[in-house]
Formats: structure tokens, C-alpha cells, sequence
């Protein structure tokens, strides 16, 4: 018996990936409970429509969740004290690094002999003089709040996690976590109050979610979040990744895809049971 969520964000609406991974938690939940949760936290591309789509697609689905439906809008106290923990720890530091300069800087560093070929942030800022940072921030220049990873591993024992689904190498059971492994991620934005890391195993545990369904795409982030439950001393659950649902060229479905959404389906037809055979599911 196992509470599962199910976690979009309003920005689009649901595709047949969407499905299979809604599907696949509800079914995890049976016994249990499953949950919706908006994602909502960038209101510059959240819509209205989107989330009243959301709950008509999952409605037809044939899934039934519980009420009230949690927004992370109206979580923001709550990242800015698990934020605040953090902080109080001192595992936090400003990043003022443009998109840009990451990507010339992590281009260089791939070109450098024993240098790893991956994209995680190079620890530019991490580096920064106190002075150079203190003049920085007095002067309001945008930043970011990054996690200092290797600080903050120095702080834990060795932590595992359980996975009862396979990851994308077909990683099950107990996994040791690499806490370095996504490097120092992203964990607040000038616009944003909390980033998907730490927003995500708050709600976990606010939510009293005990098994987390998801695509074995995001196995590597449950690495950091693994970290950030232990630091900030919230709950473990258990973690089921599953295979991902592709289109026939053989990439993730888009939200850009209009094709291949709920509500194109549903408007050429389809039923829920049609879509469960479609996705394997039935």
C-alpha cells in the first residue's frame, strides 16, 4: 500500500507520455493514495487552462485523486525554510554565471585532457573571492542559488536509495548515491522562489509520499534528492522509475506535438481504455 503522486506542470497539455506515467502511479497507489500536484511554480508560462486540461484528461482517464489538489504556488514558505536550513548550514552560495558563459565554460572544460564529457556546472562561482561576491550581490546583479554538492556530501554518511522499477542501465534495489553526480544544482531563482530539487522532496514529504513513479529519465536527479532529503531530514521513499514512452522516431513526446495529446485523442474518439491498450497498459 503506497501513496504516489502525480506531478505537471500547467505549461502544455498532457501527452501520451503524461498518460503512461499517470497511469503507471495510480496503479503503484492502489490500496493506497495518489495525488495530484500542479507544478506550478513558473507563473510566467503556467495557464489556467492547462490545469483545468490536466484534471479533465486524468478524469478521463479514469483516475481519481485526492482533494484538495496541492499547488506549489501556495508552498513558498515552505522552500524558504527548508532554503533557509540549507543556508544555515552554509551550502549555499550565488551563482552569477549567464547561460552562456556555463555552456562555453563546461565546453571548455570537455575539451581539457581528464576532463568529464557532462554538462554540470562547473563550479565557476563556487570559486569566487568573498569580496567579489559580497561586491556582486551589492550591486543586485541576477543570480541563482546553487547547492554545494561536495560540502554538502561532506555532511552525510554514505546514503542509498531503494529502487523497486530499473533505472536507465537497469539499476534496481539498493543504489549508493553519488551526490556529485548533477553537480551544483540550481536550488532558487531571482523569479523562481524554489527549483525542482528542493521543491519536489518538500512536497514528498509534506505529502506523505511513499513511492515515487517516474520515467528512468530523472533516475540520475534522484541522486541529489536523496542528498537533500538526508540534509534536511525528511523521509526516504521508495523509488519505481520506469521505461520511457517514445514516438515513433524514437524521441520524448513534446508538449509541442499537438498530435499526440489527450485532447486530441480524446476529440478523434478514443476512450481511456483504448489509450491503456495503446500504451501497453491494459
Amino acid at each position: 500500500m503506497h501513496n504516489t503522486r502525480f506531478a505537471p506542470s500547467p505549461t502544455g497539455f498532457l501527452h501520451l507520455g503524461h498518460a503512461f506515467a499517470a497511469i503507471t502511479a495510480y496503479e503503484a497507489a492502489q490500496g493506497g493514495a495518489f495525488h495530484l500536484r500542479i507544478e506550478d511554480l513558473d507563473q510566467s508560462r503556467a495557464r489556467p487552462e492547462y490545469e483545468v486540461a490536466i484534471e479533465q484528461d486524468l478524469s478521463w482517464l479514469g483516475l481519481r485523486w485526492q482533494r484538495p489538489v496541492l499547488r506549489q504556488s501556495t508552498r513558498l514558505a515552505a522552500y524558504g525554510h527548508a532554503l533557509g536550513q540549507l543556508r544555515d548550514l552554509g551550502l549555499l552560495y550565488p551563482c552569477f554565471c549567464t547561460r552562456r558563459e556555463i555552456q562555453a565554460e563546461i565546453a571548455r572544460a570537455s575539451e581539457a585532457p581528464h576532463e568529464p564529457d557532462h554538462g554540470v556546472y562547473p563550479g565557476t562561482c563556487r570559486k569566487l573571492p568573498a569580496a567579489e561576491r559580497e561586491r556582486a550581490l551589492a550591486r543586485a546583479q541576477p543570480h541563482v542559488m546553487r547547492l554545494d554538492a561536495a560540502k554538502a556530501a561532506a555532511k552525510t554518511a554514505a546514503l542509498t536509495f531503494t529502487e523497486l522499477g530499473k533505472g536507465p542501465a537497469g539499476e534496481h534495489g539498493a543504489i549508493q548515491v553519488d551526490a556529485t553526480l548533477l553537480g551544483d544544482v540550481v536550488l532558487a531563482r531571482k523569479d523562481i522562489a524554489c527549483a525542482y530539487h528542493l521543491a519536489v522532496v518538500v512536497d514528498d514529504a509534506f505529502q506523505g509520499i511513499s513511492l515515487v513513479t517516474r520515467g528512468n529519465d530523472l533516475f540520475p536527479a534522484t541522486h541529489v534528492q536523496r542528498l537533500l532529503q538526508a540534509l534536511l531530514g525528511l523521509p526516504v521513499p521508495l523509488y519505481a522509475h520506469h521505461r520511457l514512452l517514445l514516438d515513433p522516431e524514437g524521441r520524448k513526446f513534446s508538449k509541442r506535438n499537438q498530435a499526440v495529446t489527450l485532447r486530441s485523442v480524446r476529440e478523434q474518439g478514443m476512450d481511456g481504455s483504448q489509450i491503456r491498450r495503446t500504451l501497453g497498459l491494459d
